[in-house]
């Protein structure tokens, strides 16, 4: 999915949004601020339909996007 998702989100989100996990057909997303996470967030449906295509599965069926600073605060 990793290699595949620069292809579904174009150069400018990949550099600033990066997949982190999957768990149940939820992709987790790390982004460098709170803009971009709601950027994706809200071209999700586009982004879905395009890395579902690359990956040939649909396994993707949601996106959880979060800006980095929530990662790991208490």
């Amino acid at each position: 999915m990793q290699a595949r998702w620069g292809e579904a989100v174009g150069e400018a989100l990949a550099a600033h949004c990066t997949p982190v996990g999957e768990r149940g057909g939820t992709l987790m997303i790390a982004c460098d601020g709170s803009v971009w996470a709601q950027e994706l967030d809200l071209m999700s449906p586009v982004v879905l339909e395009r890395l579902n295509g690359l990956l040939h599965g649909g396994a993707v069926t949601r996106l959880r996007c979060m800006s980095k600073p929530a990662f790991g605060s208490p």
